[in-house]
């Protein structure tokens, strides 16, 4: 079993009529190593699909649960859009997953899928909008020139 993972990488695949896509090689070893399924959901901030471990998720609700007052509107808020909203999937034999129509509507995702490694995430595009959004992030990034800090912690 792997302990450490990183989805990285850009691949293009292409989606069946019925909406299935294959998960990128590299990705499904990572999550084969895992478990058996991937986790999606619509993102919060972009017109994609987030999609994760259980693990990765498991994480999460443990970090709202402690982070947030249990009976707080921003704690239902944020895990009713989160869980309410995530869906496991399996793989078929040939490594295809068959994505909702909810999540592929909100991705506006049709015949190509982009997968984009986001680190212990990975999120899907529709080609276009990442493109687009591809583009916004590296103008920030040049224009604002990030830094991870000088090591002093």
């Amino acid at each position: 079993m792997r302990r450490n993972f990183l989805f990285m990488d850009t691949v293009i695949n292409k989606v069946d009529s019925k909406g299935r896509v294959s998960l990128p090689a590299d990705y499904r070893a990572i999550v084969k190593d895992l478990s058996t399924e991937i986790v999606c959901y619509r993102s919060l901030t972009s017109p994609c699909i987030e999609g994760c471990t259980e693990e990765l998720l498991d994480k999460l609700a443990v970090d709202i649960e402690t982070s947030l007052d249990f009976f707080s509107q921003e704690q239902d808020d944020l895990t009713s859009i989160i869980f309410g909203d995530a869906r496991r999937f399996q793989f078929d034999s040939t490594g295809r997953v068959l994505l909702t129509e909810k999540l592929l509507s909100h991705a506006e995702i049709t015949d190509t899928a982009v997968f984009v490694g986001k680190g212990k995430k990975f999120q899907i595009w529709n080609s276009e909008n990442w493109k687009k959004e591809e583009d916004r992030i590296r103008k920030e990034a040049l224009k604002n020139r990030p830094s991870l800090g000088k090591g002093d912690k």
